[in-house]
C-alpha cells in the first residue's frame, strides 16, 4: 500500500523539523524545504530516513513562486502528490514600524504569507482530483492579538488565519480540510533573542509558566491531519492559557 506523503516548509529547525519527523515517525514519507540552512536541513533529511521512509528535501525560498513550482515538480516525479501540507516557513521582524523599510514589510509578508499562497496554490489540484486532502498552516496569536514592535509580523499571520478560513469553506465541498494552528511562545530559536530577565518576565505572563515544545506543535499538527473530516477552517490556539 502506498505511503502518504506531507510537505513541511521551514522543516531545518523548531517546529518544521519537529513535524517532518513526527510524520515520518508514523509512516509518512516526507518533503521538506528551508530557504538557505542546507547542512541544518540534511540532518532532517537523515532523522526522517531514520524511520525508514523516503524524503525529498529541497533548498528554495517559499515566496518565490518559481521556486514552489520547481518543488512540486520534484515531489510530483518522486511522490506523485501529497496528502498533507504543513505551511510553517517564516520569519520575524522586531522594531518600530517608522523605523520599518518597504523592502523589510514586503519580506515579511512573502515569507509568511505569500508563502502560503503559493504553496496551497501548487498543492490543490492534485488534491481536489482525488477528493482529499489537510492543510494546516502554521500561525500566531499575534495574528489575533497584536504586538507591538511586531506590526508587520502581526499583519501577516492575522493573514494567515483570514485565508485559512476563507480557504476552508472554498475547498469544503471538495472534501480537504484547512486549519491553523496559533502558536504562543514556543522555545525556538525565533525566541531565543531574550536574556533571562526578559524571558522570565514572559513567563510570568503564561499561566503553565513555561514555554511551548516544538515537539508539541508537532503533535497537534499530527492529530489535526488524523481528525474527522468535518473539522476545517478553525484557527486553533496554542499558548498555555497566555492571550
Amino acid at each position: 500500500m502506498k505511503r502518504k506523503t506531507a510537505l513541511v516548509t521551514g522543516a531545518s529547525r523548531g517546529i518544521g523539523k519537529a513535524t517532518a519527523i513526527k510524520f515520518a515517525a508514523n509512516g509518512y514519507d516526507v518533503a521538506i524545504s528551508c530557504l538557505k540552512r542546507k547542512e541544518e536541513l540534511e540532518e532532517t533529511k537523515k532523522e526522517i530516513q531514520n524511520h525508514g521512509v523516503s524524503c525529498l528535501s529541497f533548498l528554495g525560498d517559499m515566496g518565490y513562486y518559481h521556486d514552489c513550482e520547481k518543488l512540486f515538480a520534484k515531489i510530483k516525479e518522486q511522490f506523485g502528490s501529497i496528502d498533507v501540507l504543513i505551511n510553517n516557513a517564516g520569519i520575524s521582524y522586531m522594531g518600530l514600524l517608522q523605523d520599518m523599510t518597504p523592502e523589510e514589510w514586503a519580506l515579511i509578508l512573502k515569507t509568511n504569507l505569500t508563502s502560503v499562497f503559493n504553496c496551497c496554490q501548487l498543492a490543490i489540484p492534485s488534491m481536489i482530483k482525488k477528493s482529499q486532502g489537510n492543510i494546516i498552516n502554521i500561525s500566531s496569536v499575534w495574528g489575533a492579538a497584536g504586538a507591538s514592535m511586531e506590526v508587520a509580523y502581526s499583519a501577516s499571520k492575522g493573514g494567515v488565519n483570514a485565508f485559512t478560513k476563507a480557504l476552508a469553506k472554498e475547498l469544503a465541498p471538495s472534501h480537504i480540510q484547512v486549519n491553523a494552528i496559533s502558536c504562543g511562545a514556543i522555545d525556538t530559536e525565533m525566541n531565543h533573542f531574550m536574556d533571562k530577565a526578559e524571558l522570565q518576565s514572559l513567563l510570568e505572563e503564561i499561566p503553565m509558566n513555561r514555554l511551548g515544545k516544538a515537539e508539541e506543535v508537532a503533535e497537534l499538527v499530527f492529530c489535526l491531519a488524523q481528525q474527522s473530516s468535518y473539522l476545517t477552517g478553525q484557527i486553533i490556539t496554542m499558548d498555555g492559557g497566555w492571550i
